[in-house]
């Protein structure tokens, strides 16, 4: 006859087997749902979404220090009309464009899909049929998918900060017509949900180089909604890592040996 903590730990063994063989996949499914409605989101190709989203925006700043139209189209500005003003002796214009024949890659869009795309494929390799034999092999599974999901959010939300003589040489800045002056640069990147475009002059003062930005930016709906389901996605997956952790004590435990109509457990609610 079993006494209380030997019930108890006997109970608490089918809770483990019934999440392992049944909860996981239901929550892994449920991120996997709120992963391709991300991925659909995206204006790239990207599982099975074609990725042929085009939107256009006005960047600018009082009183017009900025003003840039541009195109965007995937994760590319295939069409921008720039105007910003530099100070020389006196104030100038400085006017250029990019053209579809040379269009200026945000990189950051295309990396945060790839992560993306990678954190879908690590739910793909353990479809329902898959069976999980230790809290373990969860939680490894949970940590590449949040890993995933954490590089795919950081590269919209914190871009890499680049120096003034990368930017001056970086292969974008050969997609303008015309080429700037030397001692101008420009950069669009993606901040959180808001697309930013940012003008840079450097100039010599008694031998002191200066160094000077402005930047107008504007919101951009899609971000927004990606970041959302970033978050949300995150969240579940944190929220699942902590319910297979407080089973850690069962890892050596065989759940193979268990038939199906043992693994329902008497104190588990599912959710």
């Amino acid at each position: 006859m079993m006494d209380d903590k030997d019930e108890e730990a006997a109970n608490l063994k089918k809770e483990f087997v019934w999440m392992l063989r049944k909860q996981v996949h239901k929550e892994l499914k449920r991120i996997h749902s709120i992963l391709v409605e991300c991925a659909h989101r995206f204006p790239v190709p990207l599982y099975n979404n074609e990725g042929k989203k085009q939107d256009k925006f006005v960047l600018t700043t009082p009183p017009e220090q900025l003003k840039c139209i541009v195109t965007l189209t995937g994760d590319s500005i295939t069409h921008a009309d720039i105007n910003f003003k530099v100070q020389r002796q006196q104030t100038q214009v400085q006017r250029t464009s990019i053209t579809q024949d040379s269009p200026w890659k945000l990189q950051q869009v295309q990396d945060a899909a790839n992560h993306l795309q990678t954190a879908i494929y690590h739910i793909d390799d353990v479809d329902s049929s898959y069976k999980f034999k230790s809290s373990d092999e969860v939680m490894h599974i949970l940590k590449l998918i949040l890993n995933a999901l954490q590089r795919g959010r950081t590269a919209l939300v914190l871009p890499r900060k680049k120096p003034i003589d990368e930017l001056m040489k970086s292969r974008n800045m050969k997609s303008l017509s015309p080429n700037l002056p030397e001692d101008l640069a420009i950069s669009f990147y993606i901040q959180s949900h808001k697309l930013i475009f940012a003008a840079y002059q450097l100039t010599n003062v008694q031998g002191t180089m200066k160094f000077e930005k402005w930047q107008a930016e504007c919101s951009v709906p899609w971000l927004n909604e990606v970041l959302v389901l970033f978050t949300v996605a995150l969240q579940l997956c944190q929220q699942l890592k902590d319910k297979v952790s407080v089973f850690a004590q069962y890892k050596d435990f065989n759940v193979e040996h268990i038939p199906s109509s043992e693994v329902t457990p008497t104190a588990a609610t599912p959710t």
